[in-house]
C-alpha cells in the first residue's frame, strides 16, 4: 500500500535550526489549501499502488490550519483513492495550537495521530533554539491530546544542543517517559546552511558540543528508552510495540508515496520527484495545472545506493537476499572491516548496525555504498 505526505510550509516564526521550506505568510493558507487540492487532482494517477494506509500532514505547522482547512483535504484524498479503514492519519503540531476544541475538531474529521514538536522540556534551551512554547504548554498539550481521546502520540525531541548537559538530557526523556506516550522522535542538532543556528555558531556566539559528549546522549536515549518498553525501530525512532510510525517506516522500506505542496517530494518505486521551494511559484503552477516537479529517474546503482542508506538505519536492517549476486557480494566485502570491529552485525544473511556502529554510521554507509 501507499501513503500520502502533505507539506504545510506555515510558521508562525522560523525556528533557528529549522531548513525545511516554511512561510510566515498565513493569510495565504486558504489559497495554498486551494492549490494542494488542484494539485492533488493532478497527480491522483502518481501513485502504482491507490490504496492508502498512511496520510501524514508534516510542515511547517500543519497545525496552523483550520480543522475545516484540513477536512477538506481528506475528503478530497478519500474522493480520489482508496483509504483503508485502519489508515494511520498524523497531524504535526505545534503544543501552542492544541487547544481543547481545536484537538476534537481534528479528531472528528479523522486524524488519529499526533506527532507534537516539543524538541525540549528546557526553558532556557527551548529559547535557544527559538521555539514560540514554554515547558508547561508541552507538557499541557499532550495532557490535552490524551483527554480529547488521542492513544496515539508521537513527540519530537532533540539532543546535543549548545550548553545542554547529558543530565539535563537524561532528565528530559525521563519527563518523555513520564507522559506514557506511544512513540519518540529523537534527533541530534545539526547545523545546516542557511539556519539561524549555523550563523550563530559561525559568529562564535555558541558552541557545538564536543564528539564524546553527543555519543554520551545518544546512549542514554537508547538505554533509558529500551529500558522502559521502547523498542528502537529506526536510528532516531522509537514506539511501544504496535505503534511504530507507519509513514515514516515507508520511507526506510522504499514504499511509493505521494508528496503534495511546495517542496514535497515523491516516490513511485522508479523515480524520485519534488516540488518547487516557492509559495507564489508553487500556488500559481498547482492553479494553472502546470506544476512540473524536478524528477530524478534511478539507476541500479542508485537503487542499491539509497537500500544501503535507508534499511541500515533500521532495527531489521538490511537483507543481502534482497541484492543480486553481485551487489551482495560487494557488500559483504566492504562491511567486513566494520564485522570484524563489531561496528555491523551479520546474522541469518542479515547486516544491522550496533550501537557502536551507529555513532559511525554515516561513514559505514558510505564506504558501503557505490
Amino acid at each position: 500500500m501507499s501513503g500520502i505526505y502533505i507539506h504545510i510550509p506555515f510558521c508562525k516564526s522560523r525556528c533557528k535550526y529549522c531548513d525545511f521550506f516554511s512561510t510566515t505568510m498565513l493569510h495565504r493558507r486558504d489559497e495554498y489549501v486551494k492549490a494542494l487540492i488542484a494539485e492533488l487532482r493532478d497527480r491522483q494517477a502518481y501513485l502504482p499502488e491507490r490504496r492508502i494506509n498512511s496520510i501524514y500532514l508534516g510542515g511547517g505547522t500543519p497545525s496552523l490550519l483550520q480543522a475545516d482547512s484540513i477536512s477538506m483535504i481528506l475528503q478530497e484524498i478519500q474522493r480520489l483513492f482508496q483509504v483503508q479503514d485502519e489508515a494511520e492519519i498524523t497531524l504535526e503540531a505545534n503544543p501552542c495550537d492544541l487547544t481543547t476544541n481545536y484537538l476534537q475538531q481534528i479528531a472528528t474529521i479523522g486524524i488519529n495521530r499526533l506527532s507534537i514538536g516539543i524538541q525540549s522540556f528546557n526553558n532556557r534551551l527551548l529559547t535557544l533554539i527559538g521555539r514560540r512554547h514554554n515547558a508547561t504548554e508541552a507538557l499541557r498539550a499532550v495532557v490535552l491530546a490524551k483527554q480529547a481521546g488521542f492513544s496515539n502520540i508521537s513527540i519530537d525531541l532533540i539532543y546535543g544542543l549548545p550548553t545542554q548537559t547529558a543530565a539535563e538530557w537524561k532528565s528530559e526523556l525521563q519527563q518523555a517517559l513520564d507522559l506514557n506516550i506511544q512513540h519518540i522522535s529523537t534527533y541530534c542538532l545539526s547545523y545546516e546552511e542557511g539556519t539561524f543556528m549555523k550563523q550563530m555558531l559561525q559568529n562564535g556566539e555558541i558552541e557545538a558540543i564536543d564528539d564524546d559528549t553527543e555519543n554520551e546522549m545518544y546512549a542514554l536515549l537508547v538505554n533509558t528508552l529500551t529500558d522502559n518498553g521502547f523498542v528502537q525501530y529506526e536510528v532516531s525512532n522509537f514506539a511501544k510495540f504496535g505503534f511504530y510510525s507507519r509513514h515514516n517506516s515507508a520511507y526506510w522500506n522504499s514504499t511509493p508515496y505521494l508528496g503534495l505542496g511546495a517542496s514535497a517530494h515523491s516516490f513511485d518505486g522508479k523515480s524520485r520527484q519534488w516540488n518547487i521551494s516557492d509559495l507564489d511559484g508553487y500556488i500559481q503552477a498547482a492553479n494553472t495545472h502546470t506544476l512540473q516537479p524536478e524528477k530524478e529517474i534511478l539507476t541500479e546503482q542508485d537503487k542499491y545506493n539509497e537500500q544501503i542508506m535507508l534499511s541500515l538505519r533500521t532495527a531489521k536492517g538490511l537483507s543481502l537476499g534482497t541484492l543480486n549476486n553481485d551487489d551482495r557480494k560487494y557488500c559483504l566485502s566492504k562491511a567486513e572491516p566494520f564485522v570484524r570491529n563489531g561496528q555491523l552485525l551479520l546474522k541469518q544473511d542479515r547486516l544491522t548496525a550496533s550501537l557502536k556502529g551507529i555513532n559511525i554510521l554515516n561513514i559505514i554507509t558510505e564506504h558501503l555504498m557505490k
